[in-house]
């Protein structure tokens, strides 16, 4: 017998072992990232869905309200997640279940963006006979989520790991080493601070936006106290230099952000970095290191092709996941969505620019 329940904070272990012990797990379905997503505007909605009192299916859906229209959309990060157990009848029974409660908050369409690498004939035909659309990006990063990344199979030794890494990539790490540069799990938010530090100065030098500290506090407490990120820093000479942050699901890691200092970047502290943060993924037992998104080329042209290579000399495999998917729950409205709303957000913002000008 098929069951669908809405998850509460009661039975968030129940849902994250569900989650972590699935064949895609990934942290962008946990019960923790909706919580994450909650203090910057979303509304996290959890189903599982069981057979026999059994967990077979899941779905992490973040909703934000639209400005106006009472509608809302519905996203799914890299979700949904379908356990083996799960059969064609299960999986039917889902995603009613799905499209219900889609209904139910006045969704205008549900997005996904599963951890399926492309091309996959037989997904892409399944997701059609759904009733699901293409809905990605095919530039840049790809959508939401990036669509394009480095993942290394992380099971075989350390040694054949490092002899299958660019030379260029094992001569920086191990010039770190020479340098003195070290390399230490954070230890309170202190350290957090001391790497928020770090990212606003690679923000600016980079151009790019970064969240409010509060955002990292949050991280920290959901995330990095559990067990399931750890924040790592390099220092040179008693100074932390770079930072970065690891998430693990399951038996699968992701390198989610880093940064660094302008000054000391001679020293290579990035690339032992990565290693030491491939061996924790090693000692919990990850078999997969996902090292996130990339350009599509390494052409020179791409002003993130440095970031390209970079990740490239670590010896993963270049990664492209099928595109993001939209099943419209209504035409009318999909279409609204599609068409007219990116217009009337343009001309919106179009005179909110006019406006600054005159003021």
């Amino acid at each position: 017998m098929y069951e669908a329940r809405v998850i509460e904070e009661q039975d968030k272990e129940r849902y994250n072992s569900f989650v972590n012990d699935a064949p895609r797990a990934h942290y962008l379905q946990s019960y923790e990232w909706g919580e994450l997503k909650r203090g910057t505007g979303w509304l996290p909605l959890r189903l599982l869905v069981t057979k026999d009192g059994a967990a077979i299916a899941a779905i992490s859906l973040l909703k934000r309200k639209l400005p106006f229209f009472n509608r809302s959309i519905l996203y799914a990060p890299r979700g949904p997640v379908i356990g083996n157990g799960c059969d064609a009848d299960g999986e039917a029974f889902f995603w009613r279940e799905v499209i219900r409660l889609g209904k139910k908050q006045r969704a205008i369409l549900i997005k996904i963006d599963p951890d399926i690498p492309f091309p996959n004939g037989t997904v892409l035909k399944h997701l059609q006979e759904l009733g699901f659309l293409p809905a990605g990006d095919e530039t840049g990063f790809g959508g939401v989520q990036p669509r394009y990344v480095f993942r290394m199979d992380i099971t075989p030794s350390e040694e054949e790991l490092l002899s299958g890494m660019a030379g260029k990539t094992r001569y920086n790490l191990r010039l770190a080493v020479r340098k003195g540069v070290k390399v230490r799990p954070a230890e309170n938010k202190d350290d957090l601070r001391n790497f928020y530090e770090l990212l606003t100065e690679t923000a600016e030098r980079d151009r790019f936006l970064v969240r409010e500290f509060s955002y990292f506090n949050s991280m920290w407490d959901l995330f990095v106290v559990g067990g399931s990120a750890r924040l790592f820093l390099a220092e040179y000479q008693g100074e932390a230099i770079a930072g970065t942050i690891a998430f693990r699901c399951g038996e699968r890691s992701w390198y989610l952000y880093g940064a660094s200092a302008n000054k000391r970047r001679n020293v290579m502290p990035n690339y032992l970095l990565q290693w030491e943060m491939i061996r924790w993924a090693k000692s919990m037992r990850c078999s997969v290191y996902d090292m996130r998104g990339v350009p599509p080329t390494d052409d020179p042209e791409n002003h993130l092709a440095g970031l390209y290579r970079f990740k490239k000399g670590f010896g993963g495999e270049f990664t492209e996941f099928i595109p993001e998917h939209d099943l419209p729950l209504s035409s009318f409205w999909y279409f609204i969505w599609k068409r007219v709303l990116p217009i009337y957000l343009k001309f919106t913002h179009r005179q909110k620019g006019r406006q600054a000008e005159i003021d």
